[in-house]
């Protein structure tokens, strides 16, 4: 995400983000650009607390396969240019309506209604409106989530015949 300190508490707490807006998709594609060219990165930390970034970072080094994450992912298209495989994990709605109030109650001290208030204003627009649109991108839509044992045994083996098979491309 971006860093956002310089936000006051109120603009922190309004911040979407569940909107591209809020990813500095500019820095990702950086990143993957150099550990695709062999460079190690320092890759920043965030706060969902403090809606900013932290001073440490993980030191990342290239790898023969590298994974991006996340539900805004395949809506950047310099990111999507960068990639192999764009791969579109398909969760049910109720799913992903139960780790959003999971996550939100448990990880960021959120209460029930504000968990629901923000899923209905914000949360399902935003998949409505960029997320569900850019499954369109994938090379691959593996339904049922993590539940889907055929599909998670079939992208390990390409994983291992990639690391197997292949060195860090220039």
């Amino acid at each position: 995400y971006k860093d956002n300190s310089h936000l006051t508490d109120e603009e922190k707490k309004n911040t979407n983000f569940d909107h591209p807006d809020a990813i500095e998709f500019s820095l990702l594609t950086q990143h993957v650009t150099a550990l695709i060219n062999g460079q190690s990165i320092e890759q920043p930390t965030y706060s969902y607390l403090t809606c900013s970034r932290n001073q440490e970072t993980i030191h990342t080094e290239p790898k023969k396969v590298i994974l991006i994450e996340g539900i805004l992912i395949l809506t950047d298209k310099k990111l999507r240019e960068k990639m192999d495989m764009c791969i579109f994990v398909d969760a049910p709605a109720d799913e992903r309506l139960i780790r959003v109030i999971h996550r939100d109650m448990i990880e960021r001290g959120r209460d029930v209604v504000e968990v629901l208030k923000r899923y209905e204003n914000t949360v399902k627009p935003m998949h409505e409106q960029f997320i569900e649109p850019s499954k369109k991108f994938a090379d691959l839509i593996i339904p049922l989530g993590g539940h889907n044992h055929v599909a998670i045994k079939f992208l390990a083996e390409l994983i291992k015949t990639k690391i197997h098979s292949t060195h860090i491309s220039n």
